[in-house]
């Protein structure tokens, strides 16, 4: 297990808190997300603040961490490509189990490898994952710059919402031959004789 840096904006101390079980220490900050978190269509970019509440609360296991994050997420309308702003508020609860409970666990077999346990390393705690799990279910799946977003006309590409009375003729290609007939029957002399 790699060790936490402490200077990290992500790491919480946990010190303040000791181990007396119901005792609780509530902290907000200001932090730069180092990596864009969400995805390909919607994320909260690298470098841009998150406004975390954080509710430490000492219990036998270990520090129970609860809180909300607030950020604002940038992305592309799925309908029109359009620029996309949410604003995200999500909340969060994890236990982080001191290192002996966490080995205690691991020896009777509480937890297995596709449970995830977090742990208080030398008294402190990695935020990051829990910040991750709790923003990027808060993301809407399919996000739209307007709920009656018309999209993009599939035949050009042309952005609908700019002129919703954009259409094409479009003539079934089987029908191509007839509309050759049509256009050349048309453009015949009127005045001539058919016989």
């Amino acid at each position: 297990m790699n060790r936490l840096d402490p200077r990290s904006p992500m790491v919480f101390s946990t010190v303040e808190l000791g181990r007396r079980p119901g005792s609780m220490v509530q902290v907000t900050r200001e932090i730069e997300s180092s990596e864009p978190i969400g995805t390909d269509v919607l994320a909260v970019p690298a470098g841009a603040p998150l406004d975390v509440e954080l509710r430490m609360e000492s219990v036998l296991e270990g520090v129970l961490a609860s809180g909300s994050v607030r950020a604002t997420a940038v992305g592309a309308c799925v309908r029109c490509l359009e620029p996309v702003t949410v604003d995200v508020d999500a909340t969060f609860q994890e236990l982080f189990a001191y290192p002996e409970r966490a080995a205690h666990n691991r020896k009777v077999g509480a937890t297995d490898e596709e449970t995830q346990e977090y742990e208080v390393q030398d008294d402190y705690l990695d935020l990051e994952p829990v910040l991750v799990d709790a923003v990027v279910p808060a993301l809407p799946f399919q996000p739209v710059c307007r709920d009656d977003c018309p999209g993009l006309c599939p035949q050009c590409g042309f952005r609908l919402a700019d002129d919703p009375a954009h259409a094409h003729e479009l003539l079934d290609p089987r029908w191509s031959a007839l509309a050759d007939l049509a256009t050349g029957a048309d453009a015949a002399d009127p005045t001539e004789k058919r016989n």
